[in-house]
Order: C-alpha cells, then structure tokens, then sequence
C-alpha cells in the first residue's frame, strides 16, 4: 500500500515541447513580473513558515493523500502569505507586553488551531491543482481524524475559508515548481536535444532537498556572496530577496542538476539560463555550487 501510494504521488510528469513560442514567451515574462511584485512587497517575516518541520509535515500529508508535488509547494506559500496576515491582524491593537505571553488567548487559539490551518492550505492547494484528486470535506475529515485530529465538519469548512478570505482570495502566485517547468519548457524549446524529462526528474529531487536544508542553504549562499562567514545582520536583511527568488531559485535547481546529469552539458544549460532570465552565469554558478555542495555533503565554502 505504502509502494502504491508512493507512486501515484511520483506520477507527476510533464509532456514538454507543445507549448508555442508565443505563449511560452507570455509565461515566462508573467512569471517574470509576479516574481519581481512579490519581492517589492516581501513582509518583514518573510520565510518564517518556510522551515524544514513544516516543509516535510505538507509534503508527507501530500503524500499520504496522494496529491502531486506541486500542490505541497503551493501549499508552503499559501501558509506562509496566510500565516503572515493572520498574526498581523490578531496583533493589531495588542500592547507590547502582551506580544510576549504566549499565554494570550488568540495565540492560544491559533496554537490549538495550527495543524488544522496547514491542512486547510493543503485543501486550497489541491483544488487549485490540474490533478483529478482534490481534498474535499469527507477525505478531509476521514484524514484528520486518523492522525487524532477530531475536528468537526464546520471547523474545517471554517478553517478553510478563514485562509481563502486571509489571502483576499489571491491564490494564483506561483510555487519554485512552477518557475522549474516553465524555465525547463522554454530550455527544451531553444535546445531540442535538452534532456529535460531527466532533468525535470532530477529537479524534482535537488528542490526538495534545498527545501529540506533551507536555512543552512541560504546561510552558505550569503556567506560565498558576502565572501563572509560571519555576515552581519545588515547583510541578512538585504539578503532576504534573494531567499524569496523564486526565479533565482528555479535557475539554481536546473543548474544544479544539468551538472548532476551531464557534466558535459553544464556550462551551456547554464549560458541558455542566463540568457533566459538575465541573471548572470556567475551569479547561477554560484548558487548551483552551494546546491551541489549540500548534495554530496562537502562543505560549499571555505571558512
């Protein structure tokens, strides 16, 4: 059982190569632009609900209900954007002494409440997904329950459009996995002979792990960008864009596994990607070498 359900969870495969020019160049340039809107407007607590606990808690949901990849990544950011207004709005007109009592009957609530609100975004994200299966009310309930969760029918349909109306129903940003497919699709169409099934495969695998390893990742990034080990809070500020680039990231991951694959292959994959984004080869380089670095498990720079 547990085999099948692990495979019908991996079946998420693309058919690339049927997507025109002129719609390819349409997704590229929207993705473009929502990545650059998302990173003007980035909340103070940005990734703060993007850690590996919570990380591998969806994507282990995801996969006992059998729901495709991408829904765990929309999942992610969906909590995250939630999360961020939701506390906002329960701090609005709380004294500063009170922020720090964990005791505070709405943290309280919120704490009680936690796991049913990272299902509810799991729910949202499956039925914005194309995948046939979607998590409607009974599966919800018949989940839940077996985890002991004893939640009623009402709290979840509740829990559920409490995220829905926290996000002002703005759900379409697009997930790292996203950005993946389009820039894999757009490689495929400049290089027809781009191994890019494999490389999708691969991507796949090199995400989850970043995703996995997030905080450490991104320390090593900043350090080999601020050529400093010991980056200053200043520098970490400025840094948090990056750890929100989604596009970054997308270029990062492909780099990292062409390398995987073909080494061979690596420098042009890495010359398409530069060209494709305007991000230059040096900057991809250096964050496809952190990746690799992570994977074999050999310290990404020198201290």
């Amino acid at each position: 059982m547990a085999m099948a359900k692990e495979n019908v969870a991996n079946h998420h495969s693309l058919v690339f190569r049927k997507a025109s020019v002129d719609m390819l160049t349409d997704f590229l340039a929207n993705l473009n632009e929502k990545n650059k809107d998302n990173l003007h407007r980035l909340p103070i607590c940005s990734g703060a609900f993007k850690d590996r606990r919570l990380f591998e808690y969806t994507l282990l949901i995801c996969q006992e209900l059998q729901l495709d990849p991408p829904v765990g990544y929309h999942a992610i950011d969906l909590l995250q954007r939630f999360m961020v207004k939701h506390i906002k709005h329960l701090l609005t007109g709380t004294s500063t002494s009170n922020l720090r009592d964990l005791k505070n009957p709405k943290f309280q609530k919120l704490l009680e409440n936690f796991p049913l609100v990272i299902f509810s975004c799991i729910q949202v994200a499956s039925k914005l997904s194309l995948q046939r299966r979607t998590v409607d009310i009974h599966i919800a309930l018949r989940f839940l329950r077996s985890t002991g969760l004893d939640f009623s029918k009402q709290a979840v349909l509740k829990s559920e459009l409490m995220v829905l109306k926290g996000l002002d129903f703005r759900l379409d940003l697009p997930n790292p996995l996203i950005f993946i497919e389009v820039l894999l699709e757009v490689l495929a169409h400049n290089e027809p002979n781009a191994p890019v099934e494999r490389l999708y495969r691969l991507c796949r695998h090199v995400l989850q792990f970043i995703s996995l390893q997030r905080d450490a990742f991104y320390d090593a990034v900043l350090a080999i960008t601020t050529q400093n080990a010991n980056p200053t809070a200043e520098m970490r500020e400025k840094f948090v864009t990056v750890t929100e680039d989604c596009m970054m990231l997308g270029v990062g991951v492909i780099a990292a596994a062409a390398f995987i694959l073909h080494i061979r292959y690596w420098e042009q994959v890495v010359s398409e990607l530069s060209h494709m984004t305007g991000i230059s080869t040096a900057v991809i380089c250096d964050f496809s070498r952190v990746a690799l670095a992570f994977v074999v498990g050999t310290p990404p720079f020198d201290q």
